[in-house]
């Protein structure tokens, strides 16, 4: 829990708004939506993957 408030006291708005200007230049903004699709995607076969064994273990 206090390595959490640590953390949370480093990265403050400038910090933020640098790496998704970062981001931004990295990848340009018409590929950005392709990136969270993918990773939205991702997530959720992992999400299914996981319950799909926690239903054969039972």
């Amino acid at each position: 829990m206090i390595t959490n408030s640590i953390f949370l006291g480093m990265i403050g708005p400038w910090q933020i708004a640098i790496i998704v200007v970062l981001v931004l230049l990295m990848f340009g903004g018409k590929k950005i939506p392709e990136l969270m699709k993918g990773l939205g995607t991702g997530i959720k076969e992992f999400k299914s993957a996981t319950k799909n064994d926690e239903d054969t273990d039972e």
